[in-house]
């Protein structure tokens, strides 16, 4: 057979924030249900019949810590079998209306979501309800890769003390290998954000005086230093250029938003000897102990799903995501046009929508094929496309998503021209030969920290800043006493400071999806996290406790319990601090 001429990978990135006892609709807990039915199921479904078939899908999945331990509380294996039979009694309700005023059509696609709701159920059983023991048998079975991130999803650069972005890394590799029996060699980078070595300013003041500048390490150096090996970065932060921002399609309200503050991000002037498909080493610092490998998003294929104007999913036929027949919450119509509004929606047709896919995905395959000839042509060596993006893309915002998926890795996989291979396959076969710098950015719009960081979020990263600058303090103070209960105290507090760093709050309140209910979720972790902080000294000292602290304790345990091998000393000193 012919040598390939490079390799290809799916990169996807699957997060959701924790929800457990945060709710159930229209914001909480049916955000993981509807996650896992749409996305994570079919997802696990795919990389099942590619298996089937003798093919190895080669797709590397990040699952976030937050994420992992979600899927895996018994609570949430009640609550998505709860979900699943009442979406499947919806349908049939559905149905009968449908029958009753003569709809055929759509009383027909009523029975295809009882079928697809009941099949779900039959998949979540036949995998012990346990998903994620199931995509750890698929790594086990080199079908897949699977990533770790930082505990919560905290925008790591915009986080205020290394003591956070060490706690985040720290607790996310610790997560990922208990629930995956193994270690993970790669990471996602919430919102594939990425800040090198230098003298750092808060961008946001607490004391109402403006902090001196402090030297802060590059996020590649904790990676280093944990045994991690690689990370996914945005083609603009490689070669700059416009970055391809992932998220403005599906929001008005951070399209509007953006329009105010375009001017404020220019675009990095683009340069020719950097190639998204090749892989370098990354350092920032000058004597680093080690270089980090970065894994470049392809912009040429990833404008192909991402795009509004160009992408797969807005085919007039495929299923429309905001158009929904309450109270079920089904979904009847299909995309039509770019421009029709709800009321303009035809109904679904699934036969039109599957005979779309075939072409889209032979379309992407090859494309991939051209890139990796065209690279191999000009350079004399393989070269690698990396397609990273949010999981959630495929089945919950595009219905027919895993189906395109299925298609194009039975295509690439039957492609002599490509090689399907995870990130730590390619890494070990072809190491990177350069080490180089990179600006701080992340795959948002403008390629910065604009989504996270501007006029409706600043009050937020003031809250996130006291709570690091609180939570260095008890660790230094009392993460070395011998007194269980102190001890569980401060993992208490640590959790809840985790939770209120998660990135989430500040996305939501950005594009008004969900932004009550991220300022409320904030608010509360900030305000859980000032009383766990006073319980922690006042015991510590000796002081005495009302019985109402020893409640409340209680109660923050009970409902946040996540992480429970998180160690506070992690937040006390960094390991190997910038000099």
């Amino acid at each position: 057979m012919p040598r390939p001429a490079g390799f290809f990978t799916f990169v996807l990135h699957a997060h959701l924030p924790y929800v457990m006892a945060h709710g159930r609709w229209p914001h909480g807990m049916d955000w993981l249900n509807e996650a896992t039915a749409e996305t994570y199921l079919p997802l696990l479904r795919v990389l099942r019949r590619l298996e089937e078939t003798g093919r190895k899908a080669k797709v590397t999945l990040g699952i976030t810590p937050v994420l992992l331990e979600q899927l895996r509380d018994p609570f949430f294996a009640e609550e998505f079998t709860a979900y699943l039979r009442q979406k499947t009694e919806a349908a049939r309700q559905d149905g009968r209306e449908f029958a009753r005023t003569g709809e055929r059509h759509l009383a027909a696609l009523a029975d295809r979501w009882v079928t697809f709701y009941e099949g779900l159920e039959a998949d979540f059983e036949g995998v012990g309800r346990d998903l994620v023991g199931a995509f750890a048998r698929m790594q086990e079975a080199g079908q897949i890769e699977l990533l770790t991130s930082a505990a919560t999803h905290g925008y790591l650069p915009l986080l205020s003390r290394d003591t956070s972005v060490q706690a985040q890394v720290k607790v996310g590799i610790r997560t990922t290998t208990r629930h995956t029996g193994r270690a993970p060699r790669g990471i996602w980078l919430p919102e594939c954000a990425y800040r090198p070595r230098y003298a750092w300013t808060p961008p946001v003041g607490t004391r109402g005086v403006e902090e001196p500048p402090r030297l802060r390490k590059g996020v590649e150096e904790f990676l280093q230093e944990n045994g991690l090996d690689y990370f996914v970065v945005d083609s603009h932060l490689l070669k700059g250029g416009k970055a391809i921002g992932v998220y403005l399609d599906r929001f008005e309200a951070l399209r509007r938003l953006w329009g105010q503050f375009a001017e404020a991000y220019p675009v990095r002037p683009e340069t020719g000897e950097r190639s998204p498909y090749e892989l370098y080493w990354v350092a920032s610092a000058p004597r680093a102990a080690g270089p980090v490998a970065i894994f470049t998003r392809d912009p040429r294929t990833g404008v192909q799903v991402w795009s509004g104007e160009h992408g797969y999913p807005g085919n007039g036929f495929y299923l429309d995501f905001h158009k929904k027949r309450w109270p079920g919450g089904h979904r009847y119509w299909r995309v039509t046009s770019a421009k029709a509004d709800l009321g303009a929606k035809q109904p679904y047709e699934p036969e039109r929508a599957a005979g779309v896919i075939p072409e889209q995905a032979a379309h992407f395959a090859g494309l991939v094929r051209d890139l990796l000839q065209e690279h191999a042509g000009r350079t004399g060596r393989p070269g690698m496309v990396t397609a990273p993006y949010d999981a959630e893309l495929f089945g919950h915002w595009w219905f027919e998503g895993p189906d395109w998926l299925e298609a194009v890795l039975r295509r690439l996989a039957d492609d002599p021209a490509v090689e399907l291979a995870t990130c730590s396959e390619v890494l070990d076969r072809q190491p990177p030969t350069t080490v180089i710098t990179l600006p701080e950015g992340s795959w948002g719009e403008g390629g910065f920290h604009f989504i996270w960081l501007n006029e409706a979020t600043e009050w937020t990263w003031r809250y996130v800043y006291e709570a690091e600058e609180t939570m260095e303090g008890l660790a230094r103070e009392f993460a070395t006493r011998e007194d269980p209960t102190l001890q569980a105290i401060l993992r208490q507090a640590a959790r809840t400071l985790l939770l209120l760093q998660a990135s989430d709050w500040q996305f939501l309140i950005s594009t008004w999806s969900a932004r009550d209910y991220a300022e409320m979720r904030l608010a509360n972790h900030y305000h859980d996290f000032v009383r766990l902080a006073a319980l922690a000294r006042r015991h510590g000292r000796g002081e005495p406790v009302d019985p109402g602290e020893w409640e409340y304790l209680g109660l923050c345990e009970k409902r946040d319990n996540l992480f429970p091998d998180l160690d506070p000393r992690w937040w006390a000193a960094v390991e190997h601090p910038a000099t």
